[in-house]
């Protein structure tokens, strides 16, 4: 009989795709807003943290609304980075939304639109509704079953019992369908919302915690309810003015979200929405939640997109704005002018402006390091070392793609552990920007549509050169 290879199996549900920032869990500040030196993946750029940090703090605490944040550096010093871990350090309830400046100029409608759905995407509304639920610990699940009948005729018991009580429930078929659906057995907490039928699995009772020898990672024990079995209680959903938008706009309702056909939503409509929203809040139903909306090249953006910024930050349920730049002083899209980061001076007086600086050799060894263990790479001294020297002289996003193609050479050559000449062979496979430039200028007479004239080439030369 074969051997099985425990080993090479793998848990299906828990792969994830690796991203340039999948590494990033928070800022990696301390309680007191101090950036630590490596923390949830965050290396360096200590005092843009800091920064970051402070904003971070205005926004949970509600006094930052209808202000902007700019993030300006160069190239690869780590701007998406700290917008991410802004991301991940405000949690599930704030919501975040991001968009590239170039974005606005692909899509099929206004540009103002695509901005407007973007803003109200990060405006979070926290509705409060009373509704009566059954809690309680299964005692016993009953099912009959009538010989030759079909899935309909379907009846049976369920007993849920609490600290105080236990009644019997009479069930019918999709009751018993639900059920079916939870794998609810006697020994677990469950909650059934009388509304809508719809049942949640709260976890496993205490008392039963002794029943299997040995349980999944994945399951929680609970204590079992007390008082009645039927009560009332407040349920918070939280959703996004664009999604009520998008519902209150389609014929189909709330299957527009997963269409991804939203379309121009009329003006009207948004007024409406808004109108009733605030006398949700007003009789304390619900509560505006101000998220953060990530603008990415935002130089990309024109004179029209910034004079819309300009006014939407003054509505009173704008959200917090974050947009970063690698541009210098450059033109202002859409005009002859030119403005630091290629922002109108107007909008640039409304920004907090935090800048990034371009790491150092240890730095940028702490980010490879990451890197690796988060693309799982064993790789030797050496190789790290070289990577890190290499790092420093082209750039941090270039020693970070040779991490999975040195990967795949010292499989080639079936080695476990990467070393230098991994990092050498794919160092000469792929060009860097300085290379390629050189290479470039060296047979540019060759290339179609040269612009350079030859007498243009020994100029150019010594530019790149410098």
């Amino acid at each position: 009989m074969a051997e099985l290879k425990l080993s090479e199996s793998r848990d299906l549900t828990r792969i994830e795709r690796i991203g340039a920032h999948s590494h990033i869990r928070g800022l990696g500040l301390d309680s007191s807003l101090e950036p630590r030196d490596v923390s949830e993946g965050m290396v360096g750029q200590t005092a843009a943290r800091k920064a970051a940090g402070v904003i971070l703090q205005m926004i949970k605490e509600g006094k930052i609304a209808g202000r902007a944040v700019l993030l300006a550096g160069q190239p690869g010093t780590g701007k998406t980075a700290i917008a991410m871990g802004m991301a991940k350090s405000l949690g599930l309830e704030t919501p975040f939304a991001m968009i590239a400046g170039s974005e606005l100029f692909s899509l099929e409608m206004s540009k103002t639109e695509a901005l407007m759905q973007a803003f109200r995407k990060a405006i979070g509304v926290r509705i409060k509704e009373e509704t009566e639920v059954i809690e309680g610990e299964v005692v016993e699940v009953q099912i009959d079953r009538p010989a030759g009948a079909g899935a309909a005729s379907k009846t049976g018991k369920l007993t849920l019992k609490t600290t105080e009580m236990e009644t019997v429930y009479d069930l019918g078929a999709k009751m018993i369908e639900a059920l079916g659906k939870e794998k609810v057995s006697s020994g677990d907490v469950i909650a059934i919302d009388k509304a809508s039928g719809k049942i949640t699995k709260l976890g496993r009772s205490f008392s039963r915690s002794r029943d299997f020898d040995a349980t999944g990672p994945q399951v929680k024990f609970v204590q079992c309810p007390d008082g009645e079995l039927q009560k009332r209680k407040e349920v918070v959903h939280c959703v996004t003015l664009h999604e009520i938008d998008v519902i209150n706009s389609r014929t189909q309702g709330f299957l527009a979200l997963f269409t991804g056909d939203t379309g121009e939503i009329r003006a009207e409509v948004r007024e409406q929405i808004d109108t009733k929203v605030a006398e949700w809040r007003e009789e304390g139903k619900a509560e505006i939640v101000p998220g953060v909306l990530f603008i990415d090249e935002v130089h990309m953006l024109d004179i029209e997109c910034f004079s819309f910024l300009n006014r939407a930050l003054e509505n009173e349920m704008a959200p917090i704005l974050v947009v970063a730049t690698n541009r210098g002083i450059t033109t202002i899209r859409g005009t002859n002018y030119k403005s630091p980061h290629g922002i109108p001076i107007d909008l640039l007086d409304r920004l907090l402006i935090i800048s990034t600086q371009p790491y150092t050799e240890d730095e940028i060894r702490k980010i490879l390091d990451i890197r690796t263990q988060e693309e799982e790479v064993e790789m030797s001294e050496g190789a790290k070392q070289l990577l890190t020297k290499i790092g420093g002289e082209t750039s941090l996003r270039y020693a970070i793609h040779l991490i999975t193609g040195a990967s795949l050479a010292c499989q080639k050559r079936k080695g476990k552990v990467v070393e230098l000449e991994d990092i050498n062979r794919v160092y000469h496979l792929f060009l860097d920007v300085k290379r390629s430039t050189q290479y470039l200028m060296e047979f540019q007479s060759q290339y179609m549509f040269n612009e350079t004239g030859e007498g243009d080439e020994d100029d150019g030369g010594n530019d790149m050169v410098s």
